[in-house]
């Protein structure tokens, strides 16, 4: 069987201007991750990732360590596929409705460092409305499309793989949701669940033979575990 290696990005500037952008730590997280897997001896027949730049840090960051030890280094291919949702854009769209339940909700998402558990509080309750479908807004990706984007790129993978490879999808916590939902026919509201545990740089591993597709493995960070530095395993 062919397999497919999901792997979040590593943490991001979560509370500054350009989320898109890796902290330290996550620099360091991809770092780990890519000599974890080059110790292993794990190479990969493709390497893909989103066009956002979290998830190309992350993919360098890690390829690079397979070069340091004289492995073979894939190129790196880019499908918007596998992007994460908009954020951003949804709250935007879905916050006012919530104002009315939800008054210092504005507040707690303009100082969001200030107040996590409140920010992902507010957060998950705007991730349910969207999930719903009942708060669909015209030019907003919807649930609905965000699945069906990433499940065109899996497609993608699929129609161009034979069951003998070995491929990396540099991603985010979003995409695996939509993957997870997909594969495992298990409820959107019950996928992202799994997705607030999702893990930066963590592996998620689906098995392959022809178009089917199933789960093997998923939020496993047992590389960031060994290091026995807590402030490494992050959700952000």
């Amino acid at each position: 069987m062919g397999s497919i290696y999901l792997i979040r990005h590593g943490q991001a500037s979560f509370g500054a201007d350009d989320y898109d952008v890796l902290s330290p730590i996550g620099v360091r997280q991809a770092q780990v991750l890519g000599s974890h897997l080059a110790e292993l001896g794990l190479s990969f027949d493709r390497c893909l990732s989103g066009d956002l730049r979290r998830q190309q840090h992350t993919a360098t960051c890690a390829l690079e360590q397979f070069g340091a030890i004289g492995m073979p280094v894939p190129l790196l291919e880019v499908d918007s596929a596998f992007n994460e949702f908009d954020a951003d854009a949804i709250i935007r769209a879905l916050l006012p409705g919530l104002l009315p339940d939800e008054p210092e909700a504005l507040n707690i998402l303009r100082n969001a460092t200030q107040h996590r558990a409140e920010f992902q509080r507010i957060f998950a309750l705007i991730i349910e409305r969207w999930l719903s479908g009942t708060y669909d807004t015209p030019g907003l990706e919807s649930w609905l499309g965000f699945v069906g984007r990433v499940q065109a790129g899996l497609q993608r993978i699929l129609e161009q793989a034979d069951n003998t490879q070995k491929i990396a999808v540099f991603t985010s916590g979003g995409t695996i949701t939509a993957l997870l939902h997909l594969i495992t026919q298990m409820p959107a509201a019950q996928a992202f669940e799994l997705n607030w545990q999702i893990v930066n740089t963590s592996l998620n591993l689906l098995k392959f033979r022809g178009r089917e597709v199933a789960l093997a493995s998923f939020n496993s960070h047992v590389h960031l575990q060994l290091l026995k530095t807590p402030e490494l395993i992050t959700f952000r």
